[in-house]
């Protein structure tokens, strides 16, 4: 049956540009260039981000990454720096959190809980 989660892809347009802005805003590291797509690893995360060339189109389904950060402050005040597009900083008693978007307009979210 199933043993994991391989990857979780996200559609972006232009996979050469998408990939530089995770790279140079997140950190993350490409590991594979495909026809269309790139693989990007995360931290130590055995989970990898896969990002694919494609109609980008604004669907509200619920579905997007969280990463997870001890640093979140820290993430927060860089990336509101850089410009990227965050929403205020959440805590919901457990919970630290934000939602950013990328170059696509593509949610994600960053958390830190202990």
């Amino acid at each position: 049956m199933i043993e994991r989660i391989d990857t979780v892809c996200l559609k972006v347009i232009n996979v050469e540009e998408s990939s530089e802005w995770y790279q140079n805003i997140l950190g993350f590291k490409e590991t594979y260039k495909g026809e269309g797509y790139r693989i990007l690893s995360i931290g130590n995360s055995k989970v990898p981000l896969t990002i694919e060339e494609g109609d980008v189109k604004p669907i509200n389904n619920g579905t997007y990454p969280i990463f997870f950060s001890k640093d979140i402050n820290k993430i927060y005040k860089k990336l509101k720096e850089q410009g990227v597009n965050v929403s205020e900083l959440h805590n919901d008693g457990v919970n630290n959190f934000f939602d950013f978007y990328d170059r696509d307009n593509n949610k994600l979210q960053i958390c830190y809980w202990k």
